[in-house]
């Protein structure tokens, strides 16, 4: 990808030579970039934070005994076994204007007057896009944390019961400090996923509408069409980013801490 983004390619993909770095100054150029990054921002923080604290809702229901519990935890999985491109593809039936179910529901009940296009503009979209990413998000990480959940010994609770320590004391001095080897583990792939997903939005909006919804991933796609060499460096300008967010993370978080313990 790196040499690719330092070529001149034309569209039947013939290497014209050398370009030097001309293909990151048309990228940067472009005027869609800014709006571009901005979403894959606001996307990326919005899809994580909500999946990290709908999971760990959800691993803590999960970690208690009740009636259906193995029921429950088998359905949980079923966002995760089926393909992501398919669930995207079904949830953009069932928003659609004309025959989706949605716009069916909501007319039938009253809650609407007419037929709404839930992802013919940015502004409808980009909430269906992020809860649809949540959703398949939701199987991993919930069983992430729920692992981190049972590996904390019985008999740290029962110490703390014995020295009268309150239900919310134990949770935020005992659950979650050990809970967070398995939720920093969570949070960094989640992190990686998520601004590098792809079939949620394509499967949708196809990054539409004028790269409204696409985020950087998306865009990339969008652009080989026009310029491989172009897209490659914004495939270069993706990877660098993903590092440095990965590296930024895990020196706050202080990861080093917890592989010493």
């Amino acid at each position: 990808m790196v040499r690719t983004s330092l070529r001149r390619i034309d569209t039947s993909g013939i290497d014209q030579g050398p370009a030097g770095l001309g293909k990151y100054r048309k990228l940067f150029a472009d005027p869609r970039l800014p709006d571009v990054l901005t979403w894959t921002a606001l996307w990326t923080v919005a899809v994580v934070a909500l999946t990290m604290l709908i999971s760990l809702a959800l691993a803590q229901l999960f970690n208690q005994s009740f009636p259906g519990r193995r029921v429950t935890r088998w359905a949980l999985i079923a966002p995760w076994a089926a393909s992501v491109l398919m669930t995207a593809i079904g949830f953009r039936w069932m928003l659609d204007q004309v025959a989706g179910v949605l716009n069916r529901l909501l007319l039938d009940l009253g809650l609407i007057d007419s037929a709404q296009a839930w992802t013919g503009d940015a502004a409808h979209a980009k909430p269906w896009l992020v809860a649809v990413a949540v959703f398949v998000s939701l199987p991993f990480t919930t069983y992430t944390l729920l692992a981190g959940l049972q590996t904390v010994p019985a008999e740290v609770y029962e110490a703390a019961r014995v020295d009268g320590a309150s239900r919310l004391q134990t949770y935020l001095l005992i659950t979650l400090p050990l809970l967070r080897p398995a939720f920093l583990v969570a949070l960094v792939i989640n992190l990686i996923n998520v601004f590098n997903s792809f079939p949620v939005i394509w499967g949708m909006t196809q990054g539409g509408p004028n790269a409204d919804t696409a985020t950087t991933t998306v865009f990339m796609y969008m652009l080989r069409s026009h310029d491989v060499a172009e897209s490659a460096a914004l495939s270069v300008v993706n990877f660098a980013a993903v590092i440095a967010m990965v590296l930024v993370f895990l020196k706050v978080s202080g990861w080093k801490e917890d592989v010493n313990r």
